[in-house]
């Protein structure tokens, strides 16, 4: 338990302080060229996901996202009390990594995000996202586990693109997000129909993962 706890902990630090440093930096350099910022985000992003699942995914399963610890809850794969667990470790090991990624750039450590992401273009793009993750894991997981790290990170590289909401598909890095006033935060009153549309797409991806392939024993 306490590893796969560890592992979960270090897991969103990481992630989480890729996401919010690299936003930083392509911020910095890019010289407001908003596209060339979202791709060095989103090759730090995807990059970081390969290492990260391949390194931790078989001590803790690599969640690092509440939406996927819910959808092996919902399948019946983890107890309601590790679940919780989880979720815990990933909202404050993410929380630590995006305190560190403001303390690396010179950043005031704790911030409130006044980046606007509403409306229902970006909620149908968070649902369709997350939708998408959660089941490249499922089906991954059932026909080729060796693949769930360059699968996830290439969705997800490719979903900052094609989605609305650049691809969030992740409840706790929502939430620290909404604490990073950078390139990559949402400010917090746009973070509760955010997560509302992860969720919904992680249970939709469960039912569809359900309908192609039964349910894991």
């Amino acid at each position: 338990m306490g590893r796969k706890l560890g592992a979960e902990a270090i897991g969103s630090f990481f992630l989480f302080a890729a996401v919010i440093g690299s936003g930083v930096m392509a911020e910095n350099l890019a010289g407001g060229n908003v596209a060339v910022a979202l791709l060095a985000n989103t090759i730090a992003t995807g990059a970081i996901l390969y290492v990260l699942i391949a390194m931790l995914g078989p001590i803790s399963g690599a969640h690092f996202n509440p939406a996927v610890t819910f959808a092996f809850l919902a399948r019946k794969e983890i107890g309601a009390g590790l679940a919780a667990a989880f979720v815990a470790m990933q909202l404050a090991g993410g929380a630590l990594g995006a305190f560190a990624a403001h303390l690396m750039f010179d950043l005031e450590i704790l911030q409130f995000s006044t980046r606007a992401r509403a409306g229902i273009g970006q909620w149908t793009g968070e649902l369709v996202a997350t939708f998408g993750l959660v089941l490249t894991i499922l089906l991954l997981l059932k026909h080729r586990p060796s693949a769930i790290p360059a699968g996830v990170a290439l969705f997800i590289t490719s979903a900052y693109w094609f989605t609305s909401s650049t691809s969030f598909a992740n409840p706790a890095i929502t939430v620290v997000r909404s604490l990073s006033d950078t390139f990559a935060g949402i400010a917090p009153a746009d973070v509760p129909l955010f997560v509302v549309s992860q969720f919904i797409g992680a249970l939709l991806a469960v039912g569809c993962a359900c309908c192609l392939v039964g349910v894991r024993k």
